[in-house]
């Protein structure tokens, strides 16, 4: 029976993990995705401003 208990702490990790991705997987895009972008542009426009730089539309995203 030690197997068992040697083996539980893993696989409690395994699962909590594997619903760790689901709910990031799940959560992407969808109805908030524009703002959620919109959001970023606006962030990165402002860091790169403060930094002297100039965004175009291809420099926003990767």
């Amino acid at each position: 029976m030690e197997y068992v208990a040697a083996l539980t702490p893993s696989a409690v990790m395994a699962v909590a993990f594997t619903a760790l991705i689901v709910t990031i997987v799940k959560s992407q895009g969808g109805a908030r995705k524009n703002k959620e972008d919109a959001a970023v542009d606006a962030a990165l426009a402002r860091s790169e401003a403060a930094a002297g730089r100039t965004v175009t539309e291809g420099d926003a995203r990767a």
